[in-house]
């Protein structure tokens, strides 16, 4: 790898997770994922800088991996940003994501708001 941050992309949705790829890999290192299960496995292991994280995922859905960084110390710097069609869900989960966005997400926008949260 490289001396990139990490980032992780978990969103089934194979054209959005290609797209947020695209968005993130001029400035992370970007590992992605389509199952929420798969991504709570990796984050056992790794500790991204930045999640990008759809909340209706087939294994473990979004809510619990919101919950599970949150829950770890180990994850305190890591910063979320929620992907989700569902207003309501995203006010429910306002509070512990650090951006909320909701679909369609504009890739110019999530890159814009990821450089944000790199460190100087």
């Amino acid at each position: 790898m490289s001396n990139k941050p990490l980032a992780f992309i978990v969103e089934d949705d194979h054209h959005l997770n290609h797209l947020f790829g695209l968005a993130l890999k001029d400035d992370f290192d970007v590992i992605q994922f389509y199952d929420g299960s798969e991504a709570l496995l990796e984050l056992q292991q790794q500790t991204p800088l930045l999640v990008v994280l759809d909340m209706n995922l087939p294994g473990t859905p979004g809510a619990k991996i919101l919950e599970s960084i949150r829950a770890e110390l180990r994850l305190a710097q890591t910063r979320v940003i929620l992907a989700t069609a569902d207003a309501l869900q995203a006010d429910a989960l306002n509070e512990q994501a650090d951006i909320v966005l909701l679909k369609p997400v504009s890739p110019v926008q999530l890159k814009d708001l990821a450089r944000r949260i790199l460190p100087a």
